[in-house]
């Protein structure tokens, strides 16, 4: 079994992967070069060890309800291939669709009503994050740190509700 610390040096071996850290001293790792809507490939790798590989593309693994597989347990090795795995099918989507649109089209905005969109979010334990659209992005904040980044506004909600927290108007 690999500490924290041998965790995030495989990890952080991938030049492909961005290190994002979030909330309760947890870090993430994106893919943004992904063929998918996912960008997670490793979910809130936690001090004590624990955290979660994405393999919700690959046949071979048990995952959760979200895709994701717990490496408490892993080896190097095993480790390793799983990410292998997981970025290789996270590189290309044979379900996209190509697009024939000019590059100038792709880029027009849609417009998008913000100020309702946001706001803070609440878990029956009382603990509070914030989702703040800023250049482009769906931002989620616990306090002053950044906890997520998402390209969507239905992304980041689906996020938060996976986390078990609800609009402050709703809780």
């Amino acid at each position: 079994m690999l500490n924290v610390e041998q965790k995030l040096e495989v990890l952080q071996s991938y030049p492909q992967l961005q290190r994002k850290d979030v909330s309760l001293g947890r870090v993430n790792f994106h893919y943004e070069d992904s063929a998918y809507e996912k960008k997670i490939v490793a979910l809130h790798i936690h001090p004590n060890g624990n955290g979660y590989i994405y393999a919700g593309l690959l046949p071979n693994y048990e995952t959760d309800n979200k895709g994701f597989v717990n490496i408490r347990d892993y080896s190097e090795a095993a480790l390793r291939t799983l990410l292998d795995e997981t970025i290789k099918a996270m590189s290309y989507n044979p379900n996209a669709v190509e697009s024939n649109e000019p590059e100038q089209a792709k880029t027009v905005p849609t417009l998008v009503t913000t100020s309702t969109g946001g706001g803070t979010w609440i878990d029956e334990d009382g603990h509070t994050l914030t989702l703040k659209y800023e250049d482009d992005m769906w931002y989620v904040y616990s306090g002053l740190n950044l906890d997520m980044a998402f390209e969507s506004r239905s992304e980041a909600g689906e996020y938060l509700k996976d986390e078990g927290f609800k609009p402050q108007a709703q809780a």
